[in-house]
């Protein structure tokens, strides 16, 4: 797929016209550059139209980096205005990033992007709407959701988000690390199909690559050890994401809840703890327990051994996505003997304790692999969420 690294060299190179601003440098940028094939190229009045003039009650979500609005475009499509702060920190990188990918790729568990705005210093991304919201607005969100999450509608997320990541680590050239898998980046559909959005961490990941040494982008509880502690991204770092992912949708709670006992408060820790104890069924969403009638115990299980499976601490004992599709749908054999000690968020409390009482200014870098480094590094725990983490999602009454 060789429109990839041709569309986003070619708008990474700077030319004289529109400025864009980027974490605080101004960027010339010529709007004719991103003239990406498959995308149509909005003017902000346009946007401002089909959003009422950026009307507060069109507003569908918030996230760090700015806002999101529902929109109704003059053909009567509705959609998703993704519209960047002029203060956000995400730069022309992370936006470019994301257009470059989404235009060059179609998968029905990929969210859909329409097109995007560059004016004056407007950044704007336009997706297709999904009327049922975000996971972590809808499951995750507490008891504000009226939609009922039966085993079905929960296993076919599971298997959807794991045929888009397939598509993702082992179909299209350059492979794609999404490198922010997390429940807010899960979007349904009307008919409970889930689609993952959110592009602008993502990194192109050639087939002759090992891995890279980056900077540590993503959001915390979803990260990967290997990568959180040293900078080492694979597609084992997505991988063990989609597993905390997995164990959030069968038990129907967060990764971490503090309000909890302090033994329960970690979700990975919680479901290893009962595992070793042959207790996993307790860790069920009861509310599939007393409402579903379809229900499956024992599948409901054996999708938690699976997330397992992709946490484990070495990230080659992680599946990969296909076979992690194969297990999800009974076509493969989980063989128990090759669980091993998932990588616990213990063990990056430790490294950022250590961290912080370094005070000699002598911080370990992670190993430059020699095929590619991003020197716009990061440490890990800094915030919650590290650099563009923002995901449309409709804000609940409450």
């Amino acid at each position: 797929m060789d429109k990839f690294s041709c569309c986003f060299w070619k708008a990474a190179t700077p030319k004289k016209g529109v400025h864009a601003n980027n974490g605080g440098s101004n960027i010339d940028l010529s709007v004719e550059l991103l003239d990406v094939e498959n995308m149509r190229l909005y003017t902000y009045k346009d946007l401002q139209i089909a959003t009422g003039d950026f009307k507060p009650e069109n507003k569908i979500g918030q996230g760090g980096f700015g806002s999101v609005y529902k929109g109704l475009l003059k053909d009567g499509k509705i959609v998703a205005i993704k519209l960047l702060s002029a203060e956000s920190r995400q730069g022309l990188r992370e936006f470019l990033t994301e257009i470059t990918i989404i235009s060059d790729i179609q998968h029905e568990n990929l969210v859909k992007l329409h097109g995007y705005c560059v004016e004056k210093d407007h950044r704007i991304l336009v997706y297709g709407y999904l009327k049922n919201s975000s996971l972590d607005q809808t499951l995750l969100g507490g008891n504000h959701c009226s939609i009922k999450f039966t085993w079905e509608i929960r296993r076919k997320i599971c298997i959807g988000v794991a045929k888009g990541l397939t598509y993702l680590h082992e179909e299209v050239q350059p492979h794609v690390i999404h490198r922010d898998i997390k429940a807010s980046n899960i979007l349904l559909d009307e008919d409970f199909t889930p689609k993952i959005s959110d592009f602008g961490l993502a990194k192109l990941f050639p087939s002759h690559l090992t891995h890279v040494s980056t900077r540590i982008a993503g959001t915390q509880g979803y990260l990967a050890p290997e990568y959180a502690i040293r900078g080492q991204l694979t597609r084992k770092a997505d991988i063990y994401s989609f597993g905390i992912l997995l164990l959030e949708i069968v038990t129907g709670r967060p990764n971490q809840n503090k309000r909890l006992p302090v033994e329960e408060q970690y979700l990975l820790e919680r479901v290893w703890e009962l595992y070793t104890e042959g207790e996993l069924e307790r860790l069920v969403d009861t509310s599939m327990v007393d409402d579903d009638d379809d229900f499956d115990k024992d599948e409901a299980c054996r999708y938690l051994k699976i997330g397992l499976l992709c946490t484990q601490s070495l990230p080659k004992n992680r599946p990969s996505m296909s076979s992690v599709m194969m297990m999800l749908n009974d076509e493969m054999d989980l063989d128990e003997k090759d669980l091993s000690d998932p990588g616990l968020i213990s063990e990056l409390k430790n490294f950022k304790s250590n961290k912080t009482t370094n005070t000699s200014g002598n911080n370990t870098s992670s190993s430059n692999s020699g095929k590619q480094e991003d020197k716009d590094s990061s440490l890990y725990g800094h915030s919650t969420s590290s650099f563009a983490t923002m995901s449309f999602t409709t804000i609940n009454d409450r």
